[in-house]
């Protein structure tokens, strides 16, 4: 009973002129997350297997390409890896990286079917984005969106329409205002403010 007090909200008006608008970026473009999350060997790419828990399996697989360093030597990048985490002969993570070898994405099979569940986007080694398949459709029904680190925004497409119906905006690490498309046409119909946020 506490934590619903805690979390009341008020209901606003759409028109309120301190409540910021809806960004309408998730509508169902993101990738296919029903895709393998084993990928094939790229003709370029090295394999390398390492057995980190000594059963004779391999357990992660370093993707490396032969490309040219600031010298003009040629030189091993690391462009993706793969981790099997419960070792189970499986991959559970996916990770794909940049030309400085920091990761920029992650793919993840949360339910160890071999399919990809979630996905993570990365800049500079930070987290900026999940998507994430709630539905088992086989499409994003959750974007995440984080800035310096931070949770600022979720939307979700609750009904599998393929369009984001709900927004939740965060500040100060809880929720500050909800908002919902209530008609199916793309724009928030109500908002719905969390008192004890900081206005």
């Amino acid at each position: 009973m506490r934590l619903i007090v805690l979390f009341a909200v008020t209901s606003l008006a759409l028109s309120c002129a301190s409540t910021k608008g809806a960004e309408k970026t998730g509508d169902s473009e993101g990738e296919k997350l029903s895709e393998n999350i084993r990928q094939k060997q790229n003709g370029n790419e090295k394999v390398t297997e390492y057995d980190l828990n000594g059963d004779k399996k391999p357990d992660v697989w370093s993707y490396t390409v032969l490309t040219k360093g600031p010298d003009g030597k040629e030189v091993e990048r690391l462009v993706r890896k793969e981790l099997d985490l419960n070792w189970d002969g499986k991959v559970d993570i996916s990770r794909t990286y940049d030309e400085h070898e920091q990761i920029q994405r992650e793919a993840l099979d949360l339910d160890f079917d071999g399919k990809v569940d979630q996905v993570n986007y990365l800049e500079k080694g930070v987290v900026v984005r999940k998507e994430r398949d709630l539905a088992a459709g086989g499409k994003p029904s959750l974007w995440l969106f984080y800035e310096k680190g931070k949770l600022v925004r979720k939307e979700r497409d609750t009904n599998g329409d393929g369009k984001v119906d709900y927004w939740e905006y965060w500040e100060a690490d809880q929720v500050d205002r909800i908002g919902e498309d209530l008609d199916g046409d793309g724009n928030v119909d109500r908002w719905t403010k969390n008192p004890s946020s900081e206005s």
